[in-house]
C-alpha cells in the first residue's frame, strides 16, 4: 500500500513539474503568433485601417507584420534590439511605437526604409547612446519621443540635423547631464518641446535659442532649480516667449532664492502652467513679488502643496491685474490646523475673470472672498466640500456679490437640496450657465426661483427620480443624464438641447412640450422602440443619439431605424450605428439593427398567407389543368379500379384453386365497341360469329359465343365486377375500332377499363378490327397500350366490297378458333 501511494505521488509530482516547465518555456513568447519561415515571430493583429496593435505581445524581437501597415504599435514588449532587416519593406509606415521595451541597440540603418514615417516613439527604453544615422532618412518625421532612456548626452554629430519637418520633440531623462549648443542644430521651429533635465549639470546658453516659433514647452528642471539656478535661468531664457505656453513639472520652491531663475524670463511669459508645485510661505511671498506687475495672462497650477502657514503679508500689494485666468486644482495643505490666511486677498481675486479652485477640500466660500471677485465671470469650485448650509454664505445679503458672474460650476460637492441652490442662483442676476452634476440631489421642490438669464443647467449624475416645475422655463440646454428618471413631461418652450442618457426611459418624451428642441440624447436607457410619429412630434429636431438601449427589433422598428441610420430621415442619427443593438427577440439579441434581416413570414404574416394561398390555388389549378390535359385523372381512376377489380379476381382465383376447379370459359370473345357501332356488331358481327356457317360445305364452322355488355352483363352488379368476370370468362377480346370508338363518352369508362385490364395481362388475346381507316395517331395518347398494339400487331380491316367480306369473316373465325378446333 505504501509503495503504491508513493508511486502515485511521484506520478502527480512529475506531471506538475512538466506543466511548470512548459509554462516557463512558453512564457517569454506569450501572445506571439506562430513563427515565420525565417524564425521570426509574426503579428497579425491589424484592423481594416491597417493599424497593427502588437503591444503587450511578449515579443522579444520585431515581429513580421504586413508591409501595408500604416501604424505599428510594439509598445510594452520585451524587444531588446532592432536589426538592419527588421523593418525592411515598410515603406508606407507612418507611425512606429516602441515605447516601454528593453531596447538597448538599434542598427544604424534600421529605419532607412521608413520613408513615410511621421511619428517615432523610442521612450522608456535602455538606449545609452543615440546615433544620428537612425534619423538620416526620416526626412518627413513630425514627432520624435526619446524620453526616459539612460543616455547622458544627445551625441555628436547633431542628432536632428536632417529632421527639417520636425514639429514635436521630446527628449531627456534622469541620466541626461549636458546640452550643448550644437545639439539642436537643424531644429528651426517646433509646436511642442518637452525636456526632462532634472539632473542636468551643463547647459550652453543659446542651445534652444534658434528655435522659433515655439508653440509650447514642457520642462522638468527639479535639480537645476535647486542646485544650478544659473543653468536653469539660461535654459528658461532661451524658451520663454510671449507666444509660448510654458509648463513646468515637479517644482519645489523652499526658499526665496529658488525663485531667482525666473527673474528675467517671467516677464516674457504670458501663459504659465505648473504641475506638482510645492511651496513654502517664504517662496510664495517671493514668487508673488516676482510676478508683481508682469503681463501674465493665465496661471494654472495642478497639484499644489503648501508647506507653510499662509503668512503672506509682504505680498498684500501684489499687482495681478493682467491675469485673466487663475486655475488651481488638487490643493494640499500639510498643516491645515495652523494654516490661516493673514493677508488681504483682494490682489488675488480682484481682476481675474476666470477663477477655478478644484478639488481643494474647500468647505466654505464666504462672501468675504466672493465680494472681492468684482470682475469674475467664470467660477469653478467643483469637487470640494461645499454643503447646502455653507453655500448660503457664498453671497452677501447687504453687498452685491458676483454681479458679473455668468458661469458657475459647483459639481462634485455634497449638496442635497435643490431649493438652496435656487436661492443662491436667484441672486446671481447675470448667470447663464450652472453646473451642479455629481451631487446628492434626489428630489425637486414643486417650484423654484431662478434668474431669468439662466440658459444652461446641468444636473447630471445625481439621484433624481422625478422632475417638477422647479426647472426654469428659460432653459435652452438641460442635462439630466445618469439619474433615475422614468419620464419627463415638463413644458420648456425655449429648450434646444435635452440630454437624458443613463436613465430609465421606456419611450421618448412627448415632443409637443419642446417646440424648439434640436438635439436629443437618450442613450443607455431602457428604450424599447420609437418610430417616425415619435420623431415627427418634435417640430425642429435635427440630431438624435439613442444608442445602447434595449430595443425590441420588430419589423416596423427595424425598417424605420435602418432608413434613419443611412440618412433618409429629417433627423440625423449622430452616434455610431453599432450602438443600436437588438435586445429581443432572443435569437436576435446582441445583433446590430443595421445587420438584421427579418423574413416576410415574420413581418407580413397576413400578406404572406394570402399570397401563399393565392399562389397555391393558382398552382393547384394549373396542376389540375395539366393533369387533365395529360389524362392523369383517367390513369389514376383506371389504376384504382383495376387494382380493386384485380383483387376481387385474385380472390375468385384462390377460391377456385382451393376447390380444385378450372376457370369457367363461357365466351369465345369479349367484344369492346362503341355504342354508335352497335348496329354493325348486332347486324354483321353477331350473326356471322354466333350462327353456324354453311357457305363452306367441306369445312363447316361451329358457332362462336360472344360477350356483349348490353346483353351479357348481369344487372345490379358493379360494372367493374361485370367487366372482370366477362374478361376472365372470355378466351379473346375483340376491339371494334372506329372514330366513334375513339370519341365515345358514355361507355368509355367500362370499355377503357377492359383495355387497361387486357393489356396489363399482356395483350396476347387481343384482336383489332378497323371498321374504317384509322391510324395510330388518331388514337388518344392515354390508350398507350392500344397504340403500341397497333404498331406491333396485325389487325383486320372491314372491307367495303362485299366480295372480300367472306375472307374477312374467315380470318376472324381463324383468330377466334378454339384450341381443339385448331388442332383438328
Amino acid at each position: 500500500m505504501d509503495s503504491s501511494t508513493d508511486r502515485k505521488a511521484e506520478t502527480v509530482c512529475m506531471r506538475h513539474l512538466t506543466i511548470l516547465m512548459l509554462i516557463l518555456f512558453f512564457s517569454p513568447i506569450w501572445g506571439e503568433a506562430a513563427n515565420s519561415d525565417d524564425g521570426r515571430p509574426s503579428c497579425s493583429r491589424c484592423d481594416l485601417h491597417l493599424c497593427c496593435n502588437c503591444s503587450y505581445g511578449g515579443f522579444t524581437s520585431i515581429p513580421e507584420v504586413t508591409d501595408q501597415a500604416l501604424i505599428l504599435n510594439l509598445s510594452f514588449n520585451n524587444i531588446s534590439m532592432v536589426t538592419q532587416d527588421d523593418l525592411t519593406g515598410h515603406f508606407q509606415l507612418r507611425v512606429l511605437d516602441l515605447h516601454g521595451n528593453r531596447l538597448a541597440a538599434i542598427h544604424p540603418t534600421a529605419f532607412d526604409s521608413l520613408w513615410s514615417l511621421e511619428e517615432l516613439d523610442l521612450s522608456d527604453n535602455l538606449l545609452t547612446v543615440l546615433n544620428h544615422r537612425w534619423f538620416s532618412k526620416l526626412e518627413i518625421l513630425l514627432q520624435l519621443n526619446l524620453l526616459n532612456n539612460p543616455y547622458s548626452t544627445l551625441g555628436s554629430p547633431p542628432l536632428f540635423l536632417g529632421l527639417v519637418r520636425l514639429r514635436r520633440l521630446m527628449f531627456g531623462g534622469p541620466d541626461l547631464k549636458e546640452l550643448r549648443k550644437e545639439d539642436l542644430s537643424g531644429v528651426t521651429n517646433l509646436d511642442e518641446l518637452t525636456v526632462h533635465g532634472n539632473n542636468l549639470v551643463r547647459y550652453d546658453s543659446g542651445t534652444f535659442g534658434n528655435i522659433w516659433p515655439l508653440g509650447s514647452v514642457t520642462l522638468s528642471l527639479h535639480g537645476p532649480l535647486l542646485t544650478h539656478p544659473t543653468l536653469a535661468a539660461a535654459l528658461l531664457d532661451d524658451v520663454c516667449y510671449p507666444e509660448t505656453q510654458i509648463t513646468l513639472l515637479d517644482i519645489h520652491l523652499k526658499q526665496s532664492f529658488s525663485i531667482q531663475p525666473f527673474k528675467e524670463s517671467i516677464r516674457r511669459i504670458r501663459n504659465l502652467s505648473v504641475h506638482n508645485l510645492s511651496m513654502s510661505d517664504e517662496a510664495t511671498v517671493s514668487l508673488l513679488a516676482l510676478i508683481d506687475g508682469v503681463p501674465l495672462r493665465s496661471i494654472s497650477i495642478v497639484g499644489l502643496t503648501l508647506t507653510g502657514e499662509g503668512r503672506w503679508i509682504p505680498a498684500k500689494s501684489t499687482d495681478l491685474r493682467s491675469v485673466d485666468e487663475f486655475f488651481v486644482s488638487d490643493v494640499t495643505i500639510l498643516d491645515v490646523l495652523k494654516f490661516a490666511m493673514t493677508v488681504e486677498l483682494k490682489f488675488l481675486f480682484q481682476y481675474q475673470k476666470k477663477i477655478s479652485f478644484i478639488n481643494s477640500k474647500m468647505f466654505l466660500l464666504s462672501c468675504y472672498l466672493t465680494k472681492l471677485m468684482v470682475n469674475t465671470q467664470y467660477l469653478d469650485v467643483s469637487d470640494n466640500l461645499l454643503t447646502d448650509l455653507t453655500l448660503s454664505y457664498m453671497v452677501c445679503d447687504d453687498v452685491e456679490t458676483l454681479q458679473k458672474l455668468r458661469v458657475l460650476n459647483i459639481s462634485g460637492n455634497p449638496l442635497k437640496t435643490l431649493s438652496a441652490l435656487s436661492h443662491l442662483a436667484t441672486k446671481l442676476t447675470r448667470l447663464t450657465h450652472l453646473e451642479v452634476s455629481r451631487t446628492g440631489y434626489s428630489t425637486m421642490p414643486p417650484s423654484c426661483s431662478w434668474p431669468s438669464t439662466l440658459r444652461y443647467l446641468n444636473i447630471s449624475r445625481a439621484k433624481l427620480t422625478t422632475t417638477t416645475a422647479c426647472l426654469p422655463k428659460s432653459l435652452q440646454v438641460l442635462d439630466l443624464s445618469y439619474n433615475e428618471l422614468k419620464e419627463f413631461v415638463l413644458v420648456l418652450p425655449f429648450l434646444r438641447e435635452l440630454h437624458l442618457s443613463g436613465n430609465k426611459f421606456l419611450r421618448l418624451p412627448p415632443g409637443g412640450s419642446y417646440p424648439n428642441l434640436q438635439t436629443l440624447t437618450i442613450q443607455s436607457n431602457t428604450l424599447n422602440i420609437f418610430g417616425l410619429s415619435d420623431l415627427q412630434s418634435y417640430r425642429r429636431l435635427e440630431n438624435l443619439e439613442a444608442g445602447y438601449n434595449k430595443f425590441v427589433c420588430s419589423c416596423e422598428f427595424v425598417t424605420f431605424l435602418r432608413s434613419q441610420l443611412v440618412g433618409n430621415g429629417d433627423v440625423k442619427i449622430k452616434d455610431e450605428k453599432n450602438s443600436y443593438v437588438c435586445d429581443s427577440p432572443l435569437y436576435l439579441q446582441g445583433v446590430a439593427v443595421g445587420q438584421v434581416n427579418l423574413s416576410i413570414t415574420h413581418c407580413q404574416p397576413v400578406l404572406f398567407v394570402s399570397v401563399s394561398c393565392g399562389v397555391a390555388l393558382f398552382l393547384g389549378m394549373l396542376l389540375s389543368v395539366l393533369l387533365w390535359r395529360c389524362h392523369t385523372f383517367w390513369y389514376l381512376k383506371m389504376t384504382w379500379a383495376w387494382l380493386k377489380a384485380k383483387r376481387q379476381s385474385q380472390q375468385r382465383r384462390r377460391q377456385r384453386n382451393m376447390e380444385g376447379s378450372e376457370p369457367l370459359l363461357s365466351f369465345d370473345a369479349f367484344v369492346s365497341y362503341s355504342e354508335r357501332d352497335a348496329s354493325w356488331v348486332e347486324n354483321f358481327l353477331v350473326p356471322e360469329m354466333e350462327e353456324q356457317s354453311d357457305t363452306d360445305s367441306l369445312n363447316p364452322t361451329s358457332p362462336l359465343t360472344l360477350c356483349l355488355h348490353k346483353r351479357d352483363f348481369i344487372p345490379g352488379h358493379w360494372i367493374m365486377d361485370n367487366i372482370m368476370t366477362a374478361i376472365e370468362r372470355s378466351r379473346h377480346a375483340v376491339f371494334v375500332l372506329s372514330e366513334n370508338f375513339v370519341q365515345s363518352d358514355w361507355c368509355r369508362y367500362e370499355l377503357d377499363f377492359s383495355h387497361f385490364w387486357l393489356f396489363e395481362a399482356g395483350g396476347d388475346a387481343a384482336i383489332l378490327i378497323l371498321l374504317e381507316p384509322l391510324s395510330k395517331d388518331d388514337i388518344p395518347k392515354r390508350f398507350c397500350k392500344l397504340r403500341k398494339l397497333m404498331s406491333s400487331t396485325t389487325y383486320l380491316e372491314w372491307p367495303q366490297e362485299e366480295d372480300r367480306r367472306p375472307e374477312f369473316w374467315r380470318s376472324l373465325r381463324n383468330a377466334l378458333k378454339r384450341d381443339d378446333e385448331q388442332e383438328n
